[in-house]
């Protein structure tokens, strides 16, 4: 078989394979159990091979590389207009086929192990902050039926429950201080988790220098700084930094029809946890404005006192992640007056 281009389906257990030759035409259509990829691909040539960037796929894509294949990762969105009607699988193989040879598609920079093990340990603290949250509001919601109210704060659930628990005057069934106190451990639990996680990613931030010159940004932190390390990998994989800004989703969403030009609010595409990070940091700059006069004097000042605070906080995030892109892409150190009249000079 002349196979130049192969479209893989990536599943669980049963994997659809599509290969066209030079022509475009169909040469290969064939299921493989899990345990037979990687022998299959070992006896084929050298050829382009497209998969979506799903579940796995970037182990794939650098198992199939090693083979000395090409690996092009694409988002799922992008390979659907491919796909013909009666979905079954041999059909998104045949669409992701079709769409990686596409000259204008847009493909997924693949992930090494130590960007995914980064990624993990931040996907792993976002849930523990999640269900610490929500222990938090459950806590909150069983305590106000008995006519308690905590103060605002995540910190002050362990503050205050245990001196609600202890206290004999506030009628609380002897059932329910057994029940706060079991809920009061599990809520120091998930607060202990998100805290050992959060160190190990303070380490893996302090050995890295890309994450440290990202640090220097107003409103990037090592949380920040280490997943949109981690997130972005080669930076050069976007001509500018207004692209990286679009691949997080802080530019404005499009409806033009008719040469008329109509923009609306941030598209929100891509990564909503990196989206989320830079949007808060941005919060938190504005928050202490007052602190940096330079800050304040600055476009940033002015624009926050004739705009939304939530528009400025958006507008400085996507400012942030064209910086970012500047000092990844070029390995410059961040410069706070650096301007564009001292860059051509």
């Amino acid at each position: 078989m002349n196979v130049t281009t192969i479209g893989i389906d990536l599943a669980k257990n049963v994997f659809q394979v599509h290969g066209v030759d030079e022509r475009g035409q169909a040469v290969l259509r064939k299921q493989l159990k899990r345990s037979q990829v990687l022998q299959f691909f070992v006896n084929l040539p050298a050829c382009l091979i497209g998969m979506e960037a799903c579940g796995g796929a970037h182990y794939w894509a650098r198992e199939l590389t090693k083979l000395g294949h090409t690996v092009k990762l694409m988002a799922p969105q992008h390979v659907k207009p491919y796909v013909k009607r009666n979905k079954n699988d041999a059909r998104d193989a045949e669409g992701i086929c079709e769409a990686v040879s596409r000259p204008t598609m847009r493909f997924v920079p693949i992930k090494n192990a130590q960007q995914q093990a980064l990624l993990g340990l931040h996907r792993a603290r976002q849930g523990f902050v999640k269900a610490r949250t929500a222990q938090a509001n459950q806590i909150r919601g069983l305590l106000s039926e008995f006519g308690v109210v905590i103060p605002k704060g995540i910190h002050c659930i362990a503050q205050k429950l245990p001196q609600i628990v202890q206290d004999a005057d506030n009628g609380l069934p002897a059932v329910t201080r057994e029940l706060f106190s079991g809920l009061l451990e599990h809520f120091r639990q998930l607060d202990r988790q998100v805290e050992q996680l959060q160190a190990q990613i303070q380490v893996w931030h302090r050995d890295d220098p890309q994450s440290r010159r990202l640090q220097a940004v107003p409103g990037i932190g090592p949380l920040t700084a280490s997943a949109l390390v981690a997130s972005i990998g080669d930076a050069r994989m976007f001509k500018s930094g207004r692209q990286l800004a679009a691949w997080v989703g802080l530019v404005p969403r499009q409806d033009s029809t008719g040469g008329k030009e109509r923009l609306l609010g941030i598209s929100k595409g891509g990564d909503v946890y990196l989206r989320t990070l830079l949007i808060h940091g941005a919060r938190a700059v504005l928050r202490h404005l007052d602190r940096h006069p330079d800050q304040a004097q600055g476009w940033l000042g002015r624009l926050a006192a004739r705009r939304n605070p939530n528009i400025a906080a958006v507008a400085l995030a996507n400012k942030n992640a064209r910086i970012v892109w500047a000092l990844l892409a070029h390995g410059r150190e961040y410069q706070s007056h650096y301007s564009q009249a001292v860059a051509r000079a």
